[in-house]
């Protein structure tokens, strides 16, 4: 099954490259990135998503907060750009109870896709705050610090910089944002075993617009 082609900003359909434009379009926005999302998550759909991001970081939690899977695979980006943005999506039981939702993002600046999912208008969080963090964590063995951003009160979005991109982890509900408090997270890049560190769950459907 292949999942089809939607606008990084707001999940819109795209218009595909064409004669006239070499851009992929979006009614609402314009030129846009395309956002892929692999069809069912898995060692493979990772592999590859690692292969053809030589620039953008892959983050993981290492390891996988406990009962935690790995539900969703994507990217934004396509052959003439490259990979411009990442994105992996987790699952598992939240500090509070229930089941909470995860997305970890890196991106470009201008991407727009950690906006759209933590529910922001435009693509960017603009400069981080000269504010204490509401998060500190580990990325890639470096101290990283996590702003909240203005959002519903459905998730928590939070948004630094590593490796020079953008650093997006956007949960659901707002209740679980405590599950950061003990992540590290590892760009898959760097090398590792995933095949012995990833467990994989089903499709989440924050990837699927409705």
């Amino acid at each position: 099954m292949t999942v089809p082609a939607t606008c990084s900003r707001c999940a819109g359909p795209l218009r595909a490259p064409g004669f006239w434009s070499s851009a992929w379009q979006c009614e609402r926005h314009g030129e846009v990135h395309p956002f892929h999302a692999a069809p069912a998550p898995s060692l493979a759909a990772v592999e590859r998503l690692v292969a053809d991001s030589p620039r953008v970081p892959v983050w993981v939690p290492r390891p996988l907060p406990y009962d935690w899977t790995v539900t969703g695979v994507a990217r934004a980006g396509d052959d003439r750009t490259g990979v411009v943005a990442s994105l992996v999506a987790l699952s598992g039981p939240g500090p509070r109870g229930g089941l909470a939702d995860m997305v970890l993002i890196a991106e470009e600046p201008g991407v727009g896709l950690g906006a759209r999912f933590a529910g922001l208008a435009g693509t960017d969080p603009g400069p981080c705050p000269d504010t204490a963090p509401d998060y500190k964590i580990e990325a890639a063995a470096h101290p990283t610090a996590l702003w909240r951003t203005a959002t519903g009160d459905d998730r928590v979005a939070l948004v630094g910089e590593s490796k020079a991109y953008w650093l997006w982890a956007v949960i659901w509900p707002e209740t679980a944002g405590s599950v950061l408090d003990k992540v590290v997270l590892h760009d898959l890049r760097d090398g590792g075993h995933p095949e012995l560190e990833l467990v994989f769950g089903a499709q989440t459907p924050r990837l699927i617009p409705s």
